[in-house]
């Protein structure tokens, strides 16, 4: 049993290691708000055939765009030129369309699409009132798909600080911002910013705070091809969470997780502060006291040459190491000229199979060799240890206990350079309800989901897409494959040697029998045990006199049974009858079977007739 336990444990431990390698959950599934968990009831009570409609917001929403009407109304391209750039690229003349995806197509559902490599794009549209930032919640959510992966560009957004001079048309990367959102990568570095631009109450001057780094995977959203929710939630209450396809993948405090902090230190140090000249901060120094031993030896070198080596037999000293190649020829289209004078290229030289050249010792090191003296270190006396400048007052400290009330925006951007096309936008929505944008979601992206899982490959072409970049994952599947027949050859083969057992027993089981079958049974058994005294003298060479005395006399209680009269007949039955009993007797102890209850029966039997 523990043998059939230990090889079942494995071959589940082989499938749920392939199981957990094709799900590739990436993301930290952490707290599944409410809304998530109804929009997951819902999706298993849909059917993949499902028919889109244009989302509507249930409440009060600051921005919502879907594109599915086709048209960009209300969205601004920019005419403005990157400062700073080369002039060839300056321009903001990315192409941005209308589309439906090019895969998992839901029909009537469009998005917006950067169309345009190597180029700058941007564009905007104003929000339907600005939102101020006061006592509620604000909710931020969008949808993208890099259909053709992504090698180095952005899909974030940009909430334009609402102010007199904000001109969409001339809308470019210095144009301010108070939030930017979405994912970034470069090279093998993948990004989810959240930024804000918080004003410095005593300065008022504008930084940029960073929220801490995710803490998850972001890779596979970048490469996968499919549609991510992406959702921004701050609370007046200063916290903030950050969704991937409704699951929080980052959340924390706007005091304490974002870089740099909102409130500086209380103190700065002295930037007038020097070090002192006597300041010794000096952990060792030599020992003045100590002396170099008289045997000292500084002159010796490091390595010597071995004087127990020799030079080999057969070491030429006459032969170059390289010889020209005999077998070379210079090139037919060889020109001196141009080429200068040609030389056949050197190979090794083929006598020298111990060495060639003049030979020299190898080094060895010299056991002599002890370098220069130095005195040995000792703990420094005067030690006053590591100098710091003093602190004094930060003339710019502030304490601010509420950096949710950042600067109001009025519009919403995608300011963007891209080395990849085709990076699908959709589904807008900016308000200060979550639920709102739950059930946006659930009308938009939900439905987008639901596609694309009715047109995943089946679980055999997961299998083979896996192994193709995981080759490791074959032997997996061969031993998964394999245990199952190994554990049914094992537990299920029929044991014959049990079987045959089982039947020798069964048929040794005496049946009750009457007097005239007895007796058949015992001529039968008389000419079986004889049949095994037979086989008995050709393995026993050595008892063959004795065996062939005792068939003699067999034979002629049989000639005298033939011969007698009734009475003599009766005689003679009873004679044959305790006969019998001693041969059963003789052949039970000859064969060994062990099988005494049923002998004893078979005795009372004899003896009662």
């Amino acid at each position: 049993m523990q043998f059939q336990g230990f090889w079942l444990c494995l071959n589940l431990l082989l499938f749920t290691l392939v199981k957990a390698e094709l799900q590739d959950e990436d993301v930290e599934m952490e707290d599944f708000d409410e809304s998530s968990e109804e929009i997951v009831t819902n999706e298993d009570k849909l059917s993949p055939e499902v028919k889109y409609k244009t989302p509507q917001p249930i409440g009060e929403a600051y921005f919502t765009e879907t594109f599915d009407n086709g048209i960009l109304t209300g969205w601004v391209l920019s005419k403005a030129r990157k400062e700073d750039t080369d002039e060839n690229i300056a321009k903001y003349d990315g192409r941005w369309e209308i589309e439906d995806l090019k895969e998992n197509r839901v029909p009537g559902d469009r998005g917006l699409v950067l169309k345009s490599q190597a180029k700058h794009h941007a564009i905007s549209a104003l929000l339907s009132k600005p939102f101020i930032f006061a006592d509620k919640p604000l909710i931020v959510q969008y949808e993208v798909n890099f259909q053709n992966g992504m090698d180095c560009g952005g899909a974030y957004i940009k909430l334009l600080t609402d102010n007199d001079y904000l001109n969409l048309e001339n809308f470019f990367d210095k144009t301010p911002y108070t939030i930017m959102f979405g994912p970034d990568k470069c090279g093998e570095e993948h990004k989810l910013h959240f930024i804000f631009r918080y004003k410095h109450p005593k300065t008022e001057v504008f930084e940029e705070k960073h929220a801490k780094v995710p803490n998850v995977d972001l890779k596979k959203f970048f490469s996968d091809k499919k549609t991510h929710l992406y959702t921004l939630v701050m609370n007046p209450d200063n916290t903030f969470e950050v969704y991937i396809d409704q699951v929080i993948v980052n959340q924390g405090s706007l005091l304490e997780d974002v870089d740099p902090p909102i409130n500086p230190p209380k103190e700065i140090e002295d930037p007038n502060d020097k070090k002192p000249d006597d300041w010794d901060d000096r952990i060792e120094i030599p020992d003045n006291t100590s002396v170099k031993p008289e045997d000292w030896d500084e002159s010796q070198p490091a390595q010597i040459a071995d004087p127990d080596a020799f030079k080999p037999e057969g070491w030429l000293d006459d032969e170059p190491e390289y010889i020209e190649d005999p077998n070379a020829e210079k090139p037919s289209d060889w020109n001196e000229d141009m080429d200068g004078k040609w030389e056949a290229p050197r190979i090794p030289n083929p006598a020298c199979k111990i060495g060639c050249g003049q030979w020299q010792h190898p080094m060895i090191d010299n056991p002599k060799y002890r370098g220069k003296w130095e005195p040995p270190m000792i703990d420094n006396p005067n030690y006053q240890g590591e100098w710091t400048p003093r602190k004094i007052p930060n003339p710019d400290y502030y304490e601010d206990r509420n950096p949710f009330l950042l600067s109001s925006f009025s519009a919403l951007g995608l300011e963007l350079w891209s080395m990849t096309s085709d990076i699908y936008f959709d589904n807008f929505i900016i308000c200060s309800d979550k639920e709102i944008a739950d059930r946006w979601a659930e009308d938009s992206w939900m439905v987008k989901k639901l596609v694309a899982r009715a047109n995943e490959p089946g679980v055999f072409t997961q299998l083979l897409t896996a192994a193709e970049e995981r080759w490791w994952l074959w032997i997996i599947y061969a031993l998964t494959a394999g245990l199952p027949l190994i554990l049914i050859t094992l537990f299920c083969w029929p044991r014959k040697k049990k079987d045959e057992d089982a039947e020798y027993k069964k048929s040794d089981i005496h049946k009750p029998q009457t007097k005239g079958a007895l007796e058949q049974e015992v001529k039968e058994e008389k000419a079986a045990l004889e049949n095994t005294i037979n086989l008995e003298e050709e393995k026993e060479n050595h008892n063959n006199g004795e065996i062939e005395k005792e068939e003699e006399d067999e034979m002629e209680e049989k000639s005298e049974e033939e011969n007698e009269t009734i009475e003599g007949q009766e005689e003679g039955s009873k004679s044959n009858k305790s006969g019998s009993e001693d041969e059963m007797k003789e052949a039970d102890e000859s064969t060994g079977s062990g099988d005494g209850p049923v002998k004893s029966v078979r005795k009372r039997r004899v003896r009662k007739d």
